[in-house]
């Protein structure tokens, strides 16, 4: 009897512990009714292979290939050409059709017209020109082109200013120690490569688990009511931001929500705009009562070193510029943002999709 009665008061105890972890927490605001043992989908790592190593490797080598001019010789397949071109159809210049300075990778997929019917590709009428030759082509434009342009015949008249190729360094001791401030042989930067995709592959997983452990999350709130004037705040920071993009094209706001947004009405992204700013006061008045009560505020100086960091990432050299940009609070509720997805992730259950859910 008397461990019967230990037992069940061990069973109440862990329910209590277990309750408080997962229990209410509740402001003037919102009401998050769950925020540990969260359960979302397992977030699988991607394996580093040697395949993905040697990827890498030789992408670092083509960013590192040096210009060698041509000079004894025609242009051929493999060349990249620099040229000036003016195109024409039926004697008339045509928009899009003429460039100075224009470089060409001369074989295939070159990203100029192809051939077509009884008409050579651009790149392949390039072959076999030299460096200041003057000369005329014709191509014809695909059936899949432009509504404007599909079918028709172009002259181009081109101008060669350059011919040169590419030259990519080998995976040598020497190279690595150049362009490496780790390692000194291939094999330390081997191991340097497989480190590095390592790190990226834990940061991806990091991130995927706790975007997905934050929406999981954002579902167990409640709102009761939106702190006063902050709903219409977010709709309209959204409507200044789409407005100054509709100006940037020149166009009244009502033509870029017709011509950029799917046809959309005024009306239509009023109401997506609001559904959009709830839930982004939502979010932050989750983020705000979960940081408070858990205690995950960062100090001053956390803020200041993270708002470093995000300036250093973001290319900006003078931080106080960037706060400014982007405002400090805005900043800071970034942070926080991501020390709670963290503690989310930290304090969630990862569960193995079942090759037969859903399935009946």
């Amino acid at each position: 009897m008397k461990k019967k009665v230990i037992a069940v008061m061990i069973s109440l105890m862990l329910t209590a512990s277990l309750a408080g972890c997962s229990g209410e927490i509740s402001n003037d605001y919102i009401t998050i009714t769950q925020y540990k043992d969260l359960e979302v989908p397992q977030v699988e790592s991607t394996e580093i292979t040697e395949e993905k190593i040697e990827n890498v490797i030789n992408s670092n080598l083509e960013l590192a290939a040096t210009k060698e001019s041509v000079t004894d010789r025609a242009a051929q397949e493999g060349d990249t050409v620099n040229m000036d071109y003016t195109g024409t159809i039926e004697g008339v210049a045509f928009e899009g059709g003429t460039a100075s300075g224009a470089t060409i990778e001369l074989g295939e997929n070159s990203g100029y017209i192809g051939a077509t019917g009884d008409y050579e590709g651009f790149a392949d009428q390039i072959v076999g020109h030299n460096i200041g030759e003057e000369f005329d082509i014709t191509v014809q434009f695909p059936e899949d082109y432009t509504a404007e342009m599909a079918g028709k015949v172009a002259d181009f008249h081109i101008k060669i200013n350059e011919i040169y190729q590419m030259k990519t360094p080998e995976l040598t001791d020497e190279w690595v120690q150049e362009n490496s401030e780790e390692s000194k042989t291939v094999e330390e930067y081997k191991k340097e490569i497989k480190k590095q995709l390592e790190e990226e592959n834990t940061e991806s997983v990091d991130g995927e688990l706790e975007n997905a452990v934050m929406e999981v999350f954002l579902e167990k709130v409640e709102v009761k009511k939106y702190p006063k004037g902050a709903v219409e705040e977010q709709v309209q920071e959204v409507k200044e931001y789409y407005t100054s993009i509709a100006g940037a094209y020149g166009m009244e706001f009502g033509d870029f929500l017709a011509n950029y947004m799917n046809g959309m009405t005024e009306e239509e992204f009023n109401e997506q705009a609001e559904k959009a700013a709830q839930n982004t006061v939502k979010r932050n008045e989750a983020v705000k009562l979960l940081a408070e009560k858990k205690h995950l505020e960062p100090s001053e100086e956390e803020y200041e070193k993270e708002i470093e960091k995000y300036a250093e990432e973001a290319g900006a050299a003078d931080v106080e510029a960037f706060k400014e940009q982007y405002g400090e609070d805005t900043l800071k509720l970034a942070i926080l943002t991501e020390k709670v997805a963290e503690y989310l992730a930290d304090n969630c259950i990862q569960v193995e999709s079942s090759d037969t859910e859903g399935a009946e």
